[in-house]
């Protein structure tokens, strides 16, 4: 583009160029006299001189068409040859003309470009900020979804290790009460057997004893050798009697310990309930949580995609603008300054055309 321009620009100096050389020719006495009135153009008959100056400046503007590959010079050259200058003239002002809306339309051209670049510009680096937001909430709700999941999967072991314990201990407290059962069993048997011996033998030795006192009391029988009391039967009856009562202190103690176990298993269902509904309470509200983070993650993330595709667009119109309109704005100041020269050296030519002073227009130069 800047090679473009920088030949459009020679182009332009050699037009402007030989534009002034067919003024040069067009401004000599003799030409002057044939059409410079003070009231304007006014149009003169064909002579031989006219038509040799017309000649010559037909000449050279065909000579600067082919060089400078202007069209509308070769039109120029060729209506100059043709015509005492009124289409000439009327050329001229029609390049002026093209030439002043070019340069306004650059102008708008260049207003369009900077505004544009700048809302690209500004919705580019809104849009970053937003991916750069959007980017850091996921990033967020990333790991509040694994916290979660983790925080998750720990209550739900926990429930099913509490579960696992207290089915553990519902069968220990079978097992114990079984054992209970036996226990207190085997001592009431116990003690009705060794309560049964020992009747039996509190029977005998008090019998023994009552008819030993009797014939003591009859003196007129005949006498038996006297009959004396086992010394050991005490021992014996004391002996069943301590298994009795230790038969009767281990059922109180099994009837005890029972007791006691049965509550501790209650405290403990009723602890390890608890704690199964405040696991269950939490994982159902932290189950909600993870829902929601999800959920806004997967908002997010659409969002995001939306965002990257709105970027992606940006990019491109901005990559459209900059094709478009960095030519104009980087040489808008020099363009503008070409096309007003060219501009003026054509104003300059059609006054010489009109009648103006050839003098003046030497000072103006």
């Amino acid at each position: 583009m800047d090679q473009e321009y920088e030949e459009r620009t020679k182009s332009r100096q050699g037009e402007i160029g030989a534009c002034s050389k067919a003024l040069a020719y067009l401004s000599s006495d003799e030409a002057h006299a044939l059409f410079s009135k003070s009231l304007g153009f006014v149009q003169v008959a064909s002579t031989s001189t006219s038509s040799n100056k017309r000649a010559k400046v037909s000449k050279a503007l065909k000579q600067a068409a082919n060089k400078f590959h202007d069209p509308r010079l070769s039109l120029l050259a060729v209506k100059a040859k043709l015509d005492a200058f009124t289409e000439v003239k009327k050329s001229i002002q029609d390049m002026i003309d093209a030439l002043l809306k070019e340069k306004a339309d650059e102008i708008k051209h260049k207003d369009f470009c900077i505004e544009e670049l700048n809302n690209n510009e500004r919705d580019t680096e809104m849009k970053e900020r937003d991916r750069s937001d959007l980017e850091a909430k996921i990033d967020d709700l990333t790991m509040t979804v694994d916290k979660l999941t983790k925080q998750l999967d720990a209550l739900k072991a926990e429930v099913a290790d509490l579960q696992v314990q207290m089915k553990r201990a519902g069968e220990d407290r079978e097992k114990q009460n079984a054992e209970f059962q036996t226990v207190v069993a085997d001592q009431r048997a116990t003690q009705k057997l060794l309560g049964a011996a020992l009747g039996v033998l509190k029977g005998f030795y008090e019998k023994a004893a009552l008819v030993q006192e009797r014939a003591n009391q009859d003196d007129s029988q005949p006498a038996f050798k006297e009959h004396k009391k086992n010394e050991n039967s005490g021992g014996v009856m004391g002996m069943v009697q301590g298994c009795i009562d230790d038969a009767k202190k281990l059922e109180a103690e099994a009837i005890r310990a029972e007791e006691d176990s049965q509550k501790a298993y209650e405290e403990f269902v009723k602890d390890t309930n608890d704690s199964v509904t405040e696991s269950t309470k939490a994982i159902v509200s932290q189950s909600d949580m993870k829902a929601k983070a999800e959920q806004e993650k997967v908002e997010a993330e659409t969002e995001h995609e939306a965002t990257m595709g709105e970027l992606e667009t940006l990019s491109s119109e901005s990559a459209d603008l900059h094709k478009s309109c960095d030519f104009t704005v980087k040489n808008f100041d020099t363009r503008q300054a070409a096309r007003g020269d060219e501009i003026e050296a054509l104003k300059q030519a059609l006054a010489m055309f009109s009648g103006a002073s050839f003098s003046a227009f030497l000072q103006k130069q």
